[in-house]
């Protein structure tokens, strides 16, 4: 810029860590690698270019972050706090530079610098820190709550090791290490500063304070510390960023010097030991009495951490404690939080000497509890020797809630003791258990269900007698998932596409979407979708001939089934359609059969033993299936092994028929089903969880539908149910549950698969066998549809533009009005030094 009068010549130039030029961008990147890898680039090893990209995109980010922060406490904001056990966030660097408008930016400046950009994508390493859907769906809202200006903390665990790497060995899973944290995590900040104690153990010793007032002592066993570890959260085209606060256990000495000095080695460091090992796995294996133990204690410690560090960020801008509740609305993203209930009433009674009915008044008017499941089996329930071992304090504290509901529901309902037994949080009907998601609805003042048919069967099924109670707490937020990570970061091709069409606009408001509906009848269109999809599903294809050996047909119908390997979910049913298929082949019925490539992926939990078996006998089809030769290329089975977000991304562009295929009432939302439809798959399905949302959605004839309906289930149970008369009535069914009992698919062995048999001949609580030909018709019409390739663009298309309503935009702006009262607030990022960024050359 010259100034005409002094002719002068005045340069802006940007600052190193919050430009957004490529010679910033560039000039960043070599000061990273040089002054924090500590490299020449001559030297550079792969990871050190990705650590030194990954900390220059994080200094910009940071810059937004702590202005955020700063204004957030300036202006005084409610903010939600999302405790979760599960945060499935998925790679950072891409999702960021999206985010923050600076791809294309850093792309240039990376290959400016000889790097690949896309060596550097693969070079990261996805966090550890969640396994299915509820972590997942914890990730999209926090993306949400960023992009949509919401104050919001995200707290969690901090998993060193994740849940597991699943590797497939002889067909069955064999779970190994995640080292996902072995070179560093340059996204996260700890904050040792902030480390919180969490007591455990013990016994409690009462007393009567100066006032005469009944006091209670905790007097612990044992003391972990809980540090913090914060990554920032960006929004789309917003300089709002939140924050993802996970915690991290520690012992408070972690060297014994005087153990160490007298030999004793092991005992020199046995509390470090102990203690970290409530942040070392997600979800540790719960078949033994030590396993349950240590899923109590993660949920206490994380649960405590995080209210204990919001009274202190209450206290640091100058709140009193009584209106805690008017500052946070703490959501519970299921049951595994729930004991921060009887926690918030500990803290306000024992440490800050606040009166019963205050602290209760001030807890229940905090949180907010999300359902996430229909079983009862996985509502969670403790034993009650073991939680008063654990948590002897909270006991008391949880039975004391309990006599005061408990006398609430006696005046509501005089003389219905069965009642009082069913509410009670105490399940004393055999073995004594504590109910948490009794505690959940006892103490929050809203609940909710994640999809329309979920919420009305927690209403009239699970929590049917809370709702009598009090109608006015129950409501309903459909699930949602954030297109920036599941359309474009992960179709970038498609998304172009759809900018180029309509705008981009509909990446922050996915009801635009709509305005593709005409373009389904536009064949120029349609062609470049058609060429997208096909593009997607070479690059699956090659994934799959890499990682499984297999070579699969581009043209064929890539159908889908990835997710939480799980009996309830009928990943059995989708192999018993591909052994249909494949003795339909075999015996000459099939000769026009629309080739199909089936695609597997999910884990399966290390001590579920029919969902690992489920993964034994994908594989054994797969290895027959794949290496017949009169089969040829019409079918190929992969199971593509440790399923994971990266690998999400590559999946559901490529994929033509997504199965969603739970028995009826079973599935509290899904959020697959979204993702894939979003991509222009189209959905097999039953009526259950947010299917039927997305069928009303996207119209009947775009979906195929099969299976028996909810009270179709129940009432199929009811009349006695006899698996085996769908076995016997029906020859195909017959033949292909004899070929999986007779070791067709296990090198012979009679014994592999035969609890598969015993349980779908003599139980089937999934009904597979009572759906099983209502299936293979509906299969059918997918393979019918199929051959008209033009007419399945345009249904592909169509789902895309119908799926507006299934944004967790949405959902987050439900959760706002509905249920948090939080307001969004826009934050306006000051430069960090303006003087120093400007020189004037003459």
């Amino acid at each position: 810029m010259v100034d005409q009068q002094t002719k002068t010549t005045t340069v802006v130039v940007e600052n190193d860590r919050t430009g957004t030029s490529v010679e910033t961008l560039k000039r960043a990147i070599a000061d990273n690698l040089f002054y924090i890898q500590g490299k020449v680039p001559d030297v550079a090893t792969r990871n050190d270019q990705y650590m030194a990209v990954a900390y220059t995109v994080r200094d910009r980010l940071v810059h937004r972050w702590l202005q955020t922060t700063k204004q957030f406490v300036k202006n005084d904001v409610r903010a939600v706090c999302y405790l979760s056990a599960e945060f499935l966030l998925g790679p950072h660097l891409v999702n960021n530079l999206v985010n923050m408008g600076m791809l294309e930016n850093c792309k240039k400046a990376v290959e400016a610098l000889n790097i690949d950009f896309e060596m550097l994508v693969n070079q990261e390493e996805e966090p550890g820190l969640g396994n299915g859907g509820l972590g997942r769906l914890a990730a999209c809202y926090m993306d949400s709550l960023a992009t949509l200006n919401i104050p919001a903390i995200g707290y969690g665990i901090r998993y060193e090791f994740g849940i597991f790497e699943q590797v497939i060995k002889d067909g069955w899973q064999i779970e190994i290490t995640d080292k996902w944290l072995h070179f560093g995590n340059p996204w996260e900040i700890p904050r040792p500063e902030h480390t919180m104690e969490v007591q455990l153990g013990g016994h409690i010793e009462g007393n009567l304070d100066e006032q005469g007032r009944y006091r209670v002592k905790w007097i612990p066993a044992r003391i972990i510390n809980g540090v913090p570890y914060d990554t920032p959260i960006s929004g789309y085209k917003t300089t709002n960023t939140n924050t993802l606060r996970l915690w991290k256990a520690e012992a408070p000495e972690s060297f014994n010097f005087k153990a160490f000095n007298t030999g004793d080695y092991t005992g020199s460091v046995q509390e470090k030991m102990f203690s970290e090992n409530i942040s070392k796995v997600l979800y540790p294996n719960d078949e033994a009495i030590q396993g349950r133990q240590l899923r109590l204690e993660q949920q206490y410690f994380f649960t405590s951490c995080s209210l204990q560090d919001m009274i202190r960020i209450h206290f640091a801008n100058g709140q009193k404690l009584e209106t805690f509740h008017e500052k946070f609305a703490v959501q519970l993203n299921d049951t595994h939080p729930s004991i921060g209930i009887a926690e918030l009433m500990r803290i306000l009674i024992d440490v800050y000497a606040m009166e019963w009915d205050e602290a209760w008044e001030i807890t229940h008017r905090t949180f907010g509890y999300t359902n996430h499941t229909l079983m009862p089996e996985a509502l969670e329930r403790w034993e009650y020797d073991l939680f008063a071992t654990v948590l002897p304090r909270h006991l008391e504290i949880i039975l004391e809630i309990n006599r005061r509901f408990l006398e609430e529901v006696s005046e509501k309902f005089p003389g219905d003791e069965a009642r009082l037994k069913r509410m009670s949080i105490i399940d004393d009907s055999g073995r004594k258990f504590i109910r948490m998601a009794h505690l959940a609805s006892i103490g929050s003042h809203a609940i909710n269900g994640v999809a329309e048919l979920h919420s009305r069967l927690v209403t009239v099924d699970v929590l049917k007698d809370f709702y009598e109670m009090w109608p006015e707490k129950f409501g309903n937020v459909t699930n949602g998932v954030t297109p920036r990570r599941w359309m474009v970061v992960s179709n970038p091709e498609l998304s172009a596409l759809i900018s180029e069409t309509i705008g981009e606009d509909w990446i922050w408001d996915l009801t635009q979407l709509k305005r593709l509906e005409p373009y389904a009848n536009d064949a120029v269109f349609r062609k470049k979708w058609n060429h997208i999809k096909q593009q997607n599903k070479e690059h699956l294809a090659t994934y799959i001939k890499m990682h499984n050996g297999v070579d699969v047909d581009s043209d064929s119908i890539f159908d889908v089934q990835v997710k939480r390997m799980h009996e309830y979910k009928r990943q059995l049913l989708n192999v018993l359609y591909v052994i249909t298929l494949y003795l339909q082949i075999k015996d000459g019925q099939a000769k026009d059969v629309c080739p199909r490539t089936f695609i597997f992926g999910g884990k399966a939990a290390p001590g579920y033993a029919m969902a690992k078996l489920s993964i034994k006998l994908i594989n054994g089809v797969a290895d027959v299936v794949n290496n017949d030769p009169e089969i040829k290329n019409k079918i190929k089975v992969a199971f593509l092994a440790d399923y994971c977000v990266k690998l999400g991304q590559q999946v559901y562009p490529a994929a033509d028929l997504s199965e969603q295929i739970s028995t009826a009432g079973k599935e509290a939302s899904g959020t697959g089903n979204m993702k894939f439809a979003m991509n222009g798959a189209l959905t097999i399905g039953t009526l259950d969880g947010a299917n039927i949302e997305i069928r009303e959605e996207v119209g009947d004839e775009n979906f195929f539908l099969f299976g028996l309906t909810d009270p179709e289930v129940k009432q199929l149970k009811a009349n006695n149910y006899r698996p085996l008369d769908f076995y016997e009535s029906n020859e195909m069914l017959r033949r292909v549950i004899d070929k999986i009992a007779d070791g067709t698919f296990s090198d012979g062995s009679r014994q592999t698969f035969a609890p598969i048999i015993d349980t779908l001949l003599n139980r089937d609580e999934w009904m597979l066998l009572a759906d099983y030909q209502h299936y293979v018709d509906a299969q059918a019409k997918v393979s019918a549809a199929y051959k008209h390739r033009d007419e399945w663009t345009k249904m592909s298309i169509l789902n895309v533009a119908r799926m507006g309503k299934f944004s967790s935009d949405r959902a987050i702006k439900e959760y706002c009005e509905d249920i948090w009262d939080v307001k969004p607030l826009k934050v306006v990022v000051e430069d960090i030094d303006p003087v120093a960024a400007v020189c004037a050359l003459y």
